[in-house]
């Protein structure tokens, strides 16, 4: 049975832009930084002739981001549809102060859906922002911990 998250997994398409976003503005940290290919990997991921850079960054706390850019089948990046679309939807971070993130990331140019907001039960304040791909990153501040039901 599985008892606990590794990683979340992220393809981008530009490992640059990436890093900037989750290291630079972030404040994730590189812990791994590396290209790999071959027989193992090209069988978990089911393509032939692979080679990915991943780098894998990290939150005070271990929780750990895997970044991938395959350079063997680089992709454009993907037309963004909405939330509530299938399949992964965004991975969520918590951070001391949203607002004040928000507004480094909005002025990085990068697109918020709506500023920071406080739930209707006044335990978390949040927003989605999209990284330079388009990823739904949710950022979560914490208001009431003894109240917050997750």
């Amino acid at each position: 049975m599985a008892h606990r998250t590794h990683h979340t997994g992220i393809v981008v398409s530009d490992m640059e832009k990436a890093l900037a976003f989750y290291q630079d503005l972030l404040g994730m940290s590189k812990i791994f930084d590396s290209a790999v290919g071959g027989t193992q990997v090209e069988h978990v991921v089911g393509l032939e002739k692979v080679n990915i850079r991943i780098v894998m960054i990290e939150l005070d706390d271990g929780t750990r981001i895997e970044l991938l850019h395959y350079l063997s089948h680089p992709r454009p990046a993907p037309a963004r549809g909405e939330s509530c679309d299938i399949g992964c939807s965004h991975v969520a971070l918590e951070v001391d102060d949203v607002d004040a993130v928000c507004q480094r990331l909005s002025a990085a140019g990068l697109r918020i859906n709506h500023p920071p907001e406080v739930d209707d039960r006044g335990y978390v304040k949040a927003a989605y922002v999209h990284d330079f791909d388009g990823t739904i990153v949710e950022l979560i501040e914490i208001l009431d911990e003894s109240k917050c039901p997750f």
